[in-house]
């Protein structure tokens, strides 16, 4: 009598890895992950991803999630070396990133991501990335060559010139910034005006991430040599946002703050301002040589800033800096950002003890977005498409109404 063992299948190769501190954190990374790749993947924390990444095991490996949020920011340079290795063994690398810093963002990117997808993950937004990489549709920023036509240049505009800075780290310069442009560029449909965002946070400038658009080396080319370069170039080096906004973002490399001069940041501004009836400048939380340059430029200037003691100071060393050199500082307009709401009494008694203290005025202020605010900058779209009922956009939207409103009368005026 002889027997014969059933026989059983082959296990499946794992063709998939999520790489995180904790992938429980992540629940609908595990949902989306099953859904995509069923039986086929594996789970592996930042301390064991490197030692498997050089395993023959990996070489299987089709892609990996690596999985991060704001918690994991202090373990950066352990999750780029994970990245680097993944793609020195040509592995795919999606990055799920949950309130994760632009900055930090950006270096993860630059390490080789090929994929990013905000957390919590939008409904099928996953499995899109996984077809992405599999029908090898190049890396997620867009290639040059796909780039849409500059706007044609006009010479005939005198337009508004608006800075935004932040007084203090995370005050939500570029938030205004970024919402405020994009609700000028809509505020009035049958004859929308002509606005352009310029970001001159050379370094760690964000408004690429915050819009979903690529950076082109063409910016970095119009900051080294001004002199040369006409509004022709400086439109060609522009990148539009839904055909309404126009945006010279950041240089794609970290570059220093001098490497432009006050007569650079003056011709930059003058070169916008005939081209756009509206100029938004997102400015560095650093004041350098060309900061006063902005200002004598600005209309009005906004200046962000919180409820506490470091907003407090650094607006105090602002306003003697500007006022013993004797420069305007009565352009500055002063947002407080993350206001105290109507029924909280305590936070407005602050906040006009804060202005007193500081003998300023605040005259915008600004809710708390919430998560809204993160989730919309992630997936890289204004407010007002991303969170169009959000306190916050509703007061965005009504700044940008009433600067409409005293530019196009101003206008009338002097016709």
């Amino acid at each position: 009598m002889s027997s014969t063992a059933p026989l059983q299948p082959e296990p499946q190769p794992i063709t998939a890895c999520t790489i995180s501190r904790d992938v429980q954190l992540f629940d609908l990374l595990i949902e989306d992950m099953e859904a995509a790749m069923g039986e086929n993947w594996g789970d592996l924390g930042f301390a064991d991803a490197l030692a498997f990444l050089e395993q023959p095991e990996a070489a299987d490996l089709e892609f990996v999630a690596v999985a991060l949020s704001k918690e994991d920011e202090p373990q950066l340079a352990l999750i780029a070396d994970i990245i680097a290795h993944a793609k020195r063994r040509s592995i795919k690398v999606v990055l799920i990133a949950d309130e994760v810093s632009p900055a930090a963002l950006h270096q993860l990117l630059r390490e080789g991501g090929d994929e990013f997808v905000p957390y919590p993950l939008p409904e099928g937004e996953l499995a899109q990335a996984i077809e992405r990489l599999r029908a090898g549709g190049g890396p997620l920023l867009p290639d040059a060559g796909d780039e849409p036509a500059a706007p044609r240049a006009t010479d005939d505009r005198s337009g508004v010139v608006i800075p935004v800075q932040g007084l203090a780290g995370g005050s939500g310069a570029t938030t205004l910034a970024v919402n405020l442009a994009w609700e000028l560029a809509c505020v009035d449909r049958k004859t929308p005006p002509r606005v352009c965002l310029i970001d001159l946070d050379l370094q760690f400038g964000s408004t690429a991430t915050y819009l979903d658009l690529p950076r082109r080396e063409a910016v970095l080319e119009i900051l080294s040599d001004t002199a040369s370069a006409d509004s022709e170039s400086l439109l060609a080096a522009m990148m539009p946002h839904k055909e309404r906004l126009h945006v010279l973002t950041s240089p794609s490399e970290l570059v220093p703050l001098d490497l432009i001069g006050p007569d650079d940041v003056a011709r930059l501004i003058e070169m916008a301002r005939v081209n756009f009836d509206y100029v938004v400048i997102d400015m560095p939380s650093n004041m350098v040589d060309w900061s006063e340059t902005v200002l004598q430029a600005a209309h009005v200037y906004f200046a962000t800033l919180e409820l506490d003691m470091r907003s407090a100071q650094n607006t105090m060393r602002l306003k003697r800096a500007l006022q013993s050199e004797d420069l305007p500082f009565e352009k500055l307009r002063f947002v407080l950002n993350r206001a105290p709401g109507f029924t909280d009494l305590s936070g407005k008694s602050r906040a006009r003890r804060l202005a007193d203290s500081l003998g300023i005025s605040i005259e915008i202020q600004l809710p708390d977005g919430g998560r809204a605010v993160t989730q919309s900058a992630d997936h890289g779209t204004p407010l007002a498409e991303g969170a169009a009922k959000s306190p916050l956009r509703r007061e965005i939207a009504k700044l940008a109404r009433s600067v409409h409103k005293v530019n196009t009368a101003e206008a009338k005026a002097k016709a």
